[in-house]
């Protein structure tokens, strides 16, 4: 039996890009014949799956799951809208995202949780890669919990149940009646899905965000040639404005236009006779951040042809 060294191993990803275990799994079965491990892989689908890996996955699905008082969400990337649309990877976002809700927001942990084919998340994704033909990724989880109350959930552009483009999480703390507090929190999840805050308070908000305001704020207001004293109450009034903007519990409620949304949960607490505190929330949108291939067809022409 041959020794599967480390440089063995490495040698072998080398060549195919495939995880270290798979590797080291392939030359096992092989004896450590590299070219041998090599097919073992690419008969496994492994090999095959692990070459697409340089794709851009900008498009899939977010998927929410709320076991008793937490909530996850996961984002699962493909290639294509068109594999988004495929029941079978729908279903496996559907079960990645149940077992999000024990993986507690982390990515690690999901990666290497147990499928129901009794294989971690991250094989059971290279395999429907192989299946699929398009690259895959995991690429984020995170989860809201409380310790009495509710934590409701929304997805905006839903395809399917529980699966679409923008996923929001609610935690609302409260010893109130719990079917009143999934709608008021539904209600304030679907608030934020249009309205993308960016922090639950005004103590929630970064410092540096908030400076960086008011320095733009201060050199558009010093440009109008007003006195400082003037300049002072101008920014300190268009910070409000900002507030206003940008926090959740500050913002007016898009259902209503005239509340704001802590006037909304205040007058909800009060129509149940119990206190609701706003915990947390988190909002997941699909393809956030990725930078998305731009294909140029015509200069791709023009350089096959040679002009």
């Amino acid at each position: 039996m041959a020794q599967i060294t480390a440089a063995l191993v490495k040698e072998l990803r080398d060549k195919t890009s495939a995880g270290m275990m798979d590797c080291k799994k392939a030359l096992t079965e092989v004896d450590g014949n590299i070219e041998a491990a090599i097919d073992w892989l690419r008969k496994k689908g492994i090999a095959k799956a692990t070459k697409k890996s340089g794709r851009i996955a900008s498009e899939g699905l977010v998927a929410f799951c709320t076991k008793g008082n937490i909530g996850a969400l996961v984002e699962v990337n493909s290639e294509t809208d068109f594999v988004a649309r495929n029941d079978e990877f729908q279903g496996a976002v559907r079960e990645i995202a149940t077992l999000a809700v024990d993986a507690n927001g982390d990515i690690a942990a999901l990666a290497g949780a147990t499928t129901q084919a009794g294989v971690s998340v991250s094989n059971y994704l290279t395999a429907l890669i192989a299946k699929l033909g398009e690259n895959m990724s995991l690429r984020r989880t995170s989860s809201v919990n409380v310790k009495e109350g509710v934590v409701a959930a929304y997805i905006h552009g839903a395809i399917s149940e529980g699966l679409g483009g923008i996923g929001v999480l609610v935690g609302l703390e409260s010893s109130g009646d719990k079917d009143a507090l999934n709608v008021l929190g539904k209600k304030i999840a679907m608030h934020i899905a249009a309205t993308s805050p960016l922090a639950l308070s005004v103590d929630d908000l970064d410092p540096a965000v908030v400076e960086r305001e008011r320095t733009v704020l201060s050199d558009q207001a010093r440009a109008s040639g007003k006195p400082e004293n003037i300049i002072e109450k101008m920014v300190e009034g268009r910070i409000r404005k900002f507030y206003q903007e940008s926090v959740l519990l500050n913002q007016t409620f898009v259902m209503d236009g005239e509340r704001s949304v802590a006037k909304v949960i205040e007058d909800e607490a009060k129509s149940l006779g119990t206190d609701i505190k706003m915990t947390s929330f988190v909002r997941m949108g699909l393809g956030e951040g990725i930078e998305k291939k731009e294909e140029d067809f015509a200069a791709e022409v023009a350089a096959m042809s040679g002009s």
